[in-house]
Order: C-alpha cells, then structure tokens, then sequence
C-alpha cells in the first residue's frame, strides 16, 4: 500500500512534465506562433464601448475614435512584462506618425501613469478597461495585444504578444499602406 502512494505523485509529476514538454514543442520553432492566431474579430466592426482615461488624464477612449482614420489599438498594463518589451516599438511608431490607441487593461492608475512616464507616451488616447469587461469584448486572451484598425473601424488584423521590428516591417508596414491605399 506504501508503494502505491509513493508511485502515484511520481506518476502524476511525469505526465504533467511530458504534457508540458509536448506543448513546449508544439509551440516551438515550426510549432504553433500564437501572435497569428486567427480572430473571431478580424473585418468586424470594433465593438461598442466608452472607457473614462487613465485617473489623472483628460482624454478616455471610445470605439467613435477608431473611426478617425488607420490607426494601432495597443492592449496593455504596466505589470505586463512584455508590454515593457514591445514599449519602445510602440514609441518608433508614434514618432512615424502612426496614430495609436491604449486600452490599460485591469492597472493601477498610479502604476500606468509612472510607466508612461518611465517609459514614454505614443498613445494618441487611453481607455482605463478597470473591469477587463471590455478586453474580453475584443476578445483578449494575453497581453499585449494590438490591432490594425481602418478607416472605418474594422479590424483588420490582430497580433498577439510584444511588437517587434521585425512585425513592423513585415506585417504592420505592409498591412497599413495596403489598407490606406484603399
């Protein structure tokens, strides 16, 4: 009987190693890439919402604003370590031009406020998700996330995890004069 309760923990601890290592190789290199993953939200229109801003700015963010012209929507919190990665990529946009949108999703408002200004500013506006009800809307599942939004706003494309500038330039650049053209 002693045996049998000894085994049992070794037996569990194995398979949830070899589970994790298979999802481990299924994600690796020629595995699964989670930043394409398919989106229920790709050429629907942004849903509907009206974030108050950031305690301590003037400006929140509402899904009218996204239809002003081509611009990035960034899902982001400042206890997100790779929002901190992608941060300085969000930066090379803005100083390009290109007009981005913040939702802080779930964040102390003292916190969010010290990473920006830590960090720097490319959000044209930023809407305090408190609540996370409206990340779940756009049907959110990591951070950071970002969208290409049109003109019109649609979403057109979806990135899940940290911008890189390899995103920029192969998908982002292309992606946004393809569109502008239209």
């Amino acid at each position: 009987m002693f045996k049998r309760i000894t085994f049992l923990p070794l037996t569990i601890v194995f398979a949830v190693s070899v589970l994790f290592a298979i999802y481990l190789w299924q994600i690796g290199p020629g595995g699964k890439d989670i930043s394409t993953l398919p989106s229920a939200m790709i050429d629907k229109p942004v849903p509907e919402f009206d974030l108050a801003p950031i305690e301590g700015r003037k400006l929140g963010l509402k899904s009218g604003d996204l239809k002003s012209g081509l611009s990035l929507v960034n899902v982001w919190a400042s206890w997100c370590p790779p929002c901190r990665v992608e941060h300085p990529f969000l930066m090379e946009l803005a100083e390009k031009g290109v007009t981005i949108y913040g939702i802080n999703y779930r964040d102390k408002p003292a916190d969010a406020l010290r990473f920006l200004r830590n960090l720097g500013d490319p959000y044209k506006r930023i809407g305090a998700d408190t609540t996370g009800r409206v990340s779940i809307e756009w049907g959110i599942y990591g951070y950071p996330e970002t969208f290409l939004v049109d003109q019109t706003g649609r979403i057109r494309y979806r990135h899940v995890g940290p911008i890189s500038s390899e995103v920029i330039e192969n998908v982002f650049d292309s992606l946004m004069e393809k569109i502008s053209k239209k």
